[in-house]
Order: C-alpha cells, then sequence, then structure tokens
C-alpha cells in the first residue's frame, strides 16, 4: 500500500531557500534545546575567577555561619567551663540571678512584711471607717432585718376574727374535700354507668362480626331449572372425558 508513497519520497526536491524550508529551520532552532543552552555551555567551558572578597561570596560564608549548627553553639561551649569552681554560690551572678528571681516568686516572702506589720496596726473603735463598717453590718445582718412582732390577743367575736376564719375555711382543703368524706370506702358498679353504655354501643357499632354476614354462614339452595344452571350443565357434558 506504502511501495508506490516511499519510492516517490526519495525522488521529491525542495529548494532550500523556500518560504516553507527557512520557517522549518528557525523553527528548529527555537525548540533546540542544544542551540537554547549554547551561549550557557560555552560560558561554562570558559575560566572564570570569584575573589574571595567578593560580596556573594561573603554573604554565601556568613549565612553558612548562621546556619551552621556548631557555629551557632560554639560560644556557649567556650563559656560552659567558665563557671566551674565558683567557691559559693553569691559568687555566680547565674545561680545570684535565679536565686533573686525565686525570691520575688515565691509568695512567702513577698508576704511575710504585711504579716509582720497586720498585728502591730491599732485603729480607733470610734474611727469613721470602724462606724461605717458596723452601719453596713448592721443592714446586712439577718439578725436584725427580722424582728418577730410580738402576740396578739384578739376577742374570738370580732368582725375582722370572723371574716379571717371564713376565707381560711374557703381556702383550707380540708373543708372543701369534707363533703366527699362520706364517699371514702363506698364501692360502686359501673356497668349502668352513661360512659360504660355508650363504650358498649360504640363497640357494637365498630365490630366488624356483627356489621358483616359472613357468606357461609347465610343459608341459600340454588334452583337447579335455571337457564345458567342448565348451561353450565350441558357444558360440563361436552367437555368430560368421560
Amino acid at each position: 500500500y506504502r511501495e508506490a508513497w516511499d519510492k516517490d519520497k526519495t525522488q521529491i526536491s525542495i529548494p532550500s531557500d523556500t518560504p516553507v524550508m527557512l520557517q522549518s529551520k528557525v523553527n528548529a532552532l527555537n525548540i533546540s534545546n542544544k542551540h537554547y543552552q549554547k551561549a550557557w555551555d560555552e560560558a561554562k567551558a570558559k575560566n572564570y575567577d570569584i575573589r574571595a572578597d567578593a560580596i556573594p561570596i561573603k554573604h554565601a560564608k556568613a549565612s553558612r555561619d548562621i546556619a551552621s549548627e556548631y557555629k551557632y553553639k560554639e560560644t556557649h561551649e567556650k563559656e560552659k567551663g567558665h563557671y566551674i569552681g565558683c567557691r559559693t554560690a553569691q559568687e555566680d551572678p547565674k545561680l545570684s540571678w535565679a536565686a533573686r528571681a525565686m525570691m520575688l516568686q515565691n509568695d512567702r516572702i513577698y508576704r511575710k512584711a504585711y504579716h509582720d506589720s497586720k498585728a502591730q496596726v491599732h485603729i480607733p473603735v470610734d474611727a469613721m471607717s470602724v462606724q461605717a463598717a458596723k452601719e453596713c453590718q448592721t443592714l446586712v445582718s439577718d439578725i436584725d432585718y427580722r424582728q418577730y412582732l410580738h402576740q396578739w390577743t384578739c376577742l374570738p367575736d370580732q368582725n375582722d376574727v370572723i371574716h379571717a376564719r371564713k376565707a381560711y375555711d374557703l381556702q383550707s382543703d380540708n373543708v372543701y374535700k369534707s363533703d366527699l368524706e362520706w364517699l371514702r370506702g363506698i364501692g360502686w358498679v359501673t356497668d349502668g354507668s352513661v360512659d360504660v353504655v355508650k363504650a358498649k354501643k360504640a363497640q357494637e357499632l365498630l365490630n366488624e362480626r356483627l356489621y358483616r354476614t359472613r357468606p357461609d354462614e347465610m343459608k341459600f339452595t340454588s334452583i337447579t331449572d335455571t337457564p345458567d344452571v342448565v348451561q353450565a350443565k350441558i357444558n360440563a357434558l361436552q367437555m368430560s372425558d368421560v
């Protein structure tokens, strides 16, 4: 299938200066990775000299020293043994500073001066602040707030006493239910009550057995000489294999 095309391909010649060929060459140069990196490869092949005191070199060294863990801990490692051999803790500045911070944070030492001086304060009993405190205590005291009245003695036939007794009897639950005490303990059969009769009637209305009569319970005798029965017999005889 491709034999003729393969033979013709080798015999076709296109001039190299046609616009199509020139455009294809330009496109090949644009997409060529080797041509794209040609200038970089030539620059790499040349020798270059960077001075040790150049700004980029110094910046790189400084960044390396800052990022280096060894350089980061170098000062600490050098100063670790300088405080060994102190005769007392007071001569060590770090220990002295820690002790001072502990004393400032200690609550007992912080309140020591207050506890020593609070028992030595003498306030006159007639001072304004003491009097004001006493008055406030009297105002907020529950004992002074509640003063029970004395026992009153009233005549039993006074109008207000009679009215109070009448109101108390009306509000009393015992007096309110006293007319039902005679019913306590008396039994009562509710067969003839209105609610029971109404429930029975509703049950009879909702009873499906009384509402619907089953066909098997109905007495029915068919007539043997009706047209449909005679036709059924004729059909049975015609369809019978016997």
